[in-house]
């Protein structure tokens, strides 16, 4: 039995579509086929543009959805458990415990009428049954784990009082507040600065390594996923275009849009002062129409006629790295 669990991973998300209608049967499909796999204890990266169905794919983890979104079809399993399945009882204990998650923008998350500490100590009474005294305590303790000074002082202020750094630290608090196995963080860098993303991101790997709680991580930055992941799925137009080891993939990326992802990361070794880094050519996908096969081609420079008939399928690349690619031409798409 033990063997078994084990070997179970902690989340796996297979074959998943999600759509946008009046009800499932006549969704507009916005991901397409997604499936992922995490570890205990791992980061994983969700890598892509926006629009590329990231926040869609996290967001049905824990069936958080916008109106007239519905997962049309596949499976997500937490610790081997259906997530699809779940009462409404089951699902608010799995929110409140299992998972925790940081949203792209803390002043949306939190509520601008109400201090911080009454969020925060709502936020843990909810999650671990305990008193309002409890509950506070474990807030300042919290906010001083996340390198907010002065805790007891932050918990009497409003959002609006607070820096876009320390509003996504209050987050992470919150997030982390019933210890998780899973902490879902979806762009959560967005609109701060240089030094405040750094800061946050030692945060989430120190998180990991103290608490072993496994990483969700989703950006459009390569660079924040180099760094941070042990594993990256590369998403494109709703599909799953590539994906391994964070590393194998960024050093031997196999399909044309990771390419380009990774050759717009901004580096020291600048040629010439007029040197700037490659963008990616034409419209996303959304503002354009999509007739089928690979999405990314009409913006690929190594586009040929037989993309319009790819199946949008993972290939593995060798029995050696568990890397697989969308791209069946990859083989001899240029470097």
């Amino acid at each position: 039995m033990s063997d078994v669990r084990a070997n179970t991973p902690l989340l796996e998300i297979d074959d998943l579509r999600v759509g946008f209608g009046a009800n499932p049967a006549s969704a507009s499909l916005t991901v397409h086929g997604v499936s992922l796999r995490m570890d205990e204890g791992r980061i994983v990266g969700l890598v892509g543009e926006s629009g590329s169905g990231k926040s869609l794919t996290c967001r049905s983890i824990l069936r958080l959805l916008p109106d007239r979104g519905h997962i049309v079809s596949g499976s997500v399993r937490f610790d081997g458990r259906d997530v699809l399945g779940l009462s409404r009882a089951e699902l608010l204990a799995f929110r409140s415990k299992q998972v925790g998650m940081i949203f792209q923008d803390p002043f949306s998350s939190l509520n601008p009428t109400r201090r911080i500490g009454s969020q925060m100590v709502e936020a843990l009474r909810l999650a671990l049954g305990v008193s309002e005294e409890t509950a506070r305590g474990r807030a300042v303790s919290l906010l001083d784990e996340v390198d907010i000074p002065d805790p007891a002082g932050k918990l009497r202020m409003y959002p609006h009082e607070l820096s876009g750094g320390m509003r996504q630290r209050v987050m992470l608090a919150i997030a982390m507040g019933a210890q998780p196995r899973l902490l879902i963080a979806d762009e959560p860098t967005t609109a701060l600065d240089t030094t405040t993303q750094a800061q946050i991101l030692r945060l989430l790997r120190r998180v990991r390594d103290e608490n072993a709680t496994s990483i969700l991580l989703v950006s459009h930055d390569f660079g924040v996923i180099a760094e941070m992941c042990d594993e990256v799925v590369v998403m494109y137009g709703g599909y799953v275009v590539e994906s391994g080891p964070v590393e194998e993939v960024y050093l031997r990326p196999r399909h044309p849009y990771t390419r380009a992802l990774i050759a717009a990361v901004p580096t020291l070794e600048v040629p010439d002062r007029d040197y700037r880094r490659p963008t990616i050519p034409g419209p996303p996908l959304g503002t354009t129409r999509y007739e089928g096969g690979c999405p990314f081609a009409p913006r690929c420079v190594n586009a040929r006629p037989e993309c319009r008939d790819v199946p949008m399928t993972l290939v593995p690349i060798d029995d050696v790295h568990a890397h697989a690619t969308a791209c069946p031409f990859e083989g001899r798409v240029s470097a």
